[in-house]
């Protein structure tokens, strides 16, 4: 069963910001470090600023030779079932760092030259340099160090989607990085036969790291080593029957070995390499997986937005279909703004609980419109509202989705409405509002949102093509 199944939540993967666990198993998808470092937002600083303290107190540890403590923060990354991600094929376990090895990984860290000379830099260093650690063992590792703002984005779905919470639940170590030390609390989570659970975004899992041994050693370190030998004719250098020299990696290999200690050694004799394949990794970071990929993970059916059409025509215009509406809008724009908006909120609450937003989105787009927007313009969040009118949209509306906006939050939103009689109106109501300083609007009826969707379903690079040319008009 999973988690939107026993909370009978009536939505599946597709409609769902976070990964849609099996309670009584892992889902083999895994926090991704470099995906969580690429985040611009305030809560993706908080999140590596979280990894970056942890393991550099570790290693500062390790070097100063206060061993007792370095294992104890390491333990504290013990094995645990509430994220139910990895390879786990029947009862989640967890296979973190402190999973009953702390002391051997401690060992592996204290031992390694990579970690006495500085090369060993950042926690998906060790799954290329320090033997012992695979991908299982470091995304339950960056489960633990973020647990403190996963319980919070737990929390916050939870309210989103209706899902109850139990009180004074034990959260288990939370990692302090301004008391450099593991602190507990008791907190509200859901509970289930299986446990607390605590979910993870869909937007930073991933099939398989970023940082990967094989690719390091034999696409970076050994092709770099090859043209060394080939530079100082050693002799490892073969000759051809056609004349051309060339040093195999395969004999390479067997010179200097094919393990993370071998590669450690060499790396320290030409640490531009490994500089080189962080670099590339920071500017390639691999994209979130897509609805189709989740789905084939999860088993389930990919996202129906044919349906969800045909269900917000259903809807009458009025105050009786007004959450329906919102609801289904929610839906179709968490799937095809996926992966540039997240982390969806109902009802905000801004000033003081003085106004609310019906839904508001985080900006978190490396490519597209919503990418653009960031670059261009203040958007971290991206606010919509939905008036289910069967009347015609006026001042009143456009000047309550733009007191919405300010300078820390965003001034861009979306305002969502059935249909209009006098659309280039209500455009001109926009274009003054942006001319005056107080933010941008784009609107779309019922109408563009099924353009929207058809776009989606046959040709989805032109998704944003209509925002695009809205915004072009909004602002000239």
């Amino acid at each position: 069963m999973r988690f939107s199944e026993h909370f009978k939540l009536g939505l599946t993967q597709p409609y769902l910001d976070f990964v849609d666990i099996r309670l009584d198993t892992d889902v083999p998808v895994f926090l991704e470090p470099t995906a969580i470092k690429s985040l611009s937002s305030p809560w993706g600083n908080e999140l590596s600023s979280l990894l970056q303290t942890f393991f550099e107190e570790v290693l500062t540890l390790i070097r100063s030779g206060n061993n007792d403590k370095a294992q104890r923060l390491l333990s504290s990354l013990n094995e645990r079932n509430e994220f139910h991600l990895g390879y786990s094929a029947n009862e989640s376990r967890g296979h973190g760092f402190g999973s009953g090895s702390a002391k051997s990984v401690w060992g592996g860290l204290s031992q390694s030259d990579a970690v006495k000379t500085g090369l060993l830099r950042d926690l998906e260093d060790t799954a290329l340099l320090i033997p012992g650690i695979g991908t299982d063992m470091i995304s339950d590792a960056v489960c633990n160090i973020l647990r403190g703002p996963l319980i919070r984005y737990t929390q916050d779905m939870c309210s989103f989607y209706g899902v109850p919470l139990t009180p004074d639940v034990d959260s288990g170590p939370i990692w302090n990085a301004e008391a450099g030390k593991w602190e507990t609390a008791l907190v509200p989570l859901p509970i289930t036969p299986y446990g607390k659970v605590i979910l993870v975004p869909k937007l930073l899992v991933r099939q398989r790291l970023s940082y990967r041994f094989d690719e390091y050693y034999r696409n970076y370190l050994l092709p770099q080593m090859q043209q060394e030998h080939l530079s100082a004719r050693s002799s490892l250098v073969e000759v051809l029957s056609n004349g051309r020299e060339r040093v195999t990696k395969k004999a390479l290999m067997e010179k200097y070995g094919r393990d993370k200690l071998a590669a450690v050694r060499e790396t320290q004799l030409r640490p531009r390499v490994l500089d080189e394949y962080r670099e590339f990794k920071e500017s390639n970071v691999s994209p979130p997986l897509s609805h189709e990929q989740l789905s084939e993970v999860e088993g389930v059916e990919p996202p129906d937005l044919d349906s969800l059409v045909l269900e917000m025509k259903t809807l009458a215009p009025g105050r009786n279909d007004a959450d329906a509406y919102e609801k289904v809008i929610e839906k179709i724009f968490s799937v095809i703004f996926y992966p540039s908006l997240c982390n969806p909120k109902k009802q905000a609450v801004l000033h003081q609980g003085r106004k609310r937003v019906d839904i508001t989105y985080s900006n978190e787009a490396k490519s597209g419109f919503f990418a653009w927007l960031s670059l261009h313009y203040c958007a971290p969040l991206i606010f919509v509202e939905c008036k289910n009118y069967g009347k015609e949209i006026g001042n009143p509306e456009v000047d309550q989705l733009s007191s919405r906006f300010g300078p820390s939050r965003g001034q861009v939103g979306i305002l969502v409405c059935r249909s209009l009689d006098d659309r280039s109106l209500l455009l001109e109501r926009c274009k003054d509002t942006a001319k005056d300083r107080r933010g941008y609007m784009l609107v779309l009826e019922d109408k563009d949102i099924e353009n929207l969707v058809r776009i989606y379903n046959n040709e989805r690079n032109n998704i944003f093509e209509g925002f695009r040319q809205q915004w072009s008009d909004l602002i000239n």
